[in-house]
């Protein structure tokens, strides 16, 4: 039996309490403390080069982890750009930064590059941190870190309360972050955002290393530091919500012809792409086939509230689909890389079906004997594509390069790879 499982059980840093606990594991269990101030304050936003250079320079001359946090506008603009950025670190203080007014951090990032950043959610915010030139080299994610320590609610508040035993504001989570100026309330939101990460990324840390899996969550995060940026997905139209209703390929290309209008529009316009058209009302053209614009305005999301102007664009788009050629109409789904849904095993492949279920209930069996969830002890995907095509000679040597060979660490393969010998070979 690992560290981890003998300590699995033991939650005594899950309670409530005015500090992170003590190495033995104590914790003061009193009613958690509303965080109502920055301890310094609300900082002035930062929105000039002069009062970027000074940040750059106080946050250099900092000592220890830096906390960082961006805020997006999703639901009110297009893409996922950063609007406000927070960052903490002892000797510097709390910063607001502004990328509207100040869109290359470059400079920031680089006098930081060699510092450890603290993040919640790492992989949420990474992509728009890189696109202002902002890219760690080392992180710690207390989200994941909440993961892998087997806490059962992981979010940043939650987290907060449950470890160090304040409570944070969790009323500006979804506002409009391109907002200018930005309210003074939505300021003291951001700044507690990172108020107290650097001081839970440390008794995380105590706890992961008290169950034994602080190795584990290193290795989590140079995975996630080291990823490269995803690649641009293919045939995004296909992700329209509703599209299971969709079956004939002419109806398809309507759904890809409205689209990517309604994707040139919110680009143009800066807005998010769900303000320009509903996914519903995309699904609702494309199976309805409208061939007048009085036939389009009869269904739902093209009511009275939509100009003659905007009939006549959505019309336009599905005039386009309906004039392809059969040749140029989209296939019915994306071609299959990878094994196929799981539903289709039992008829196309029994034994791989098999292998599966026995693999899932050992994997499952595991992570909770470690406290944690499934995915995070190894992917779904991964143990599919271990099941679909086993190697030929089914040994621990074998199993361990598949799954390394899939993206698994060390420690996944380690931990994983004598269940899944003992399910594949059932």
């Amino acid at each position: 039996m690992t560290d981890a499982q003998e300590t699995a059980a033991d939650t005594s840093l899950r309670t409530t309490g005015g500090a992170p606990p003590d190495d033995g594991g104590s914790s003061d269990t009193g009613a958690p403390i509303p965080l109502l101030e920055p301890r310094e304050g609300i900082p002035p936003v930062v929105a000039d080069d002069e009062s970027l250079a000074a940040t750059i320079a106080a946050f250099a001359a900092g000592s220890g982890p830096v906390a960082v946090d961006a805020e997006r506008a999703s639901g009110y603009r297009y893409g996922q750009r950063a609007y406000l950025v927070q960052l903490r670190r002892e000797g510097a203080g709390t910063a607001l930064i502004d990328p509207v007014a100040c869109p290359d951090l470059s400079g920031l990032g680089a006098a930081l590059s060699d510092v450890e950043w603290v993040l919640h959610a790492a992989t949420q915010d990474l992509p728009c941190l890189r696109e202002i030139g902002m890219v760690p080299t080392r992180l710690f994610d207390t989200e994941l870190a909440g993961r892998l320590a087997g806490f059962p609610r992981v979010g940043l508040g939650a987290m907060v309360e449950s470890v160090l035993g304040f409570v944070l504001e969790k009323g500006h989570s979804a506002v409009d972050w391109s907002t200018r100026p930005l309210p003074e309330p939505w300021l003291r939101y951001a700044a507690l955002d990172v108020e107290l990460l650097v001081d839970l990324r440390d008794a995380l840390e105590k706890e992961l290393d008290r169950q034994g899996k602080l190795e584990w969550a290193r290795q989590e995060f140079a995975a996630i530091a080291a990823a490269p940026p995803a690649e641009p997905r293919k045939d995004p139209w296909r992700r329209t919500s509703g599209m299971h209703k969709v079956r004939r390929r002419r109806q398809l290309a309507v759904v890809r012809e409205l689209w990517e209008t309604r994707d040139r529009i919110a680009q143009r316009r800066d807005v998010s792409p769900g303000k320009v058209l509903s996914d519903a009302a995309i699904v609702e053209a494309a199976l309805a086939l409208p061939v007048t614009v009085h036939a389009l305005a009869a269904l739902n999301g093209f009511g009275h509230r939509m100009g003659r102007r905007q009939l006549e664009q959505w019309q336009a788009a599905v005039d386009r689909a309906r004039a392809l050629a059969e040749t140029q109409l989209p296939a019915p789904g994306q071609p299959v890389t990878g094994p196929p849904p799981p539903r289709a095993w039992a008829d196309k492949d029994p034994a791989a079906a098999a292998r599966l279920s026995a693999a899932r209930a050992a994997v499952s069996a595991l992570a909770e004997s470690l406290t944690m969830p499934q995915e995070n002890l190894i992917t779904p995907d991964t143990v599919r594509r271990v099941c679909w095509e086993p190697p030929k000679v089914v040994d621990a040597d074998a199993v361990g390069a598949a799954l390394a060979g899939y993206g698994a660490r060390a420690w996944q393969v380690e931990l994983v790879t004598p269940v899944l010998v003992a399910a594949l070979s059932a």
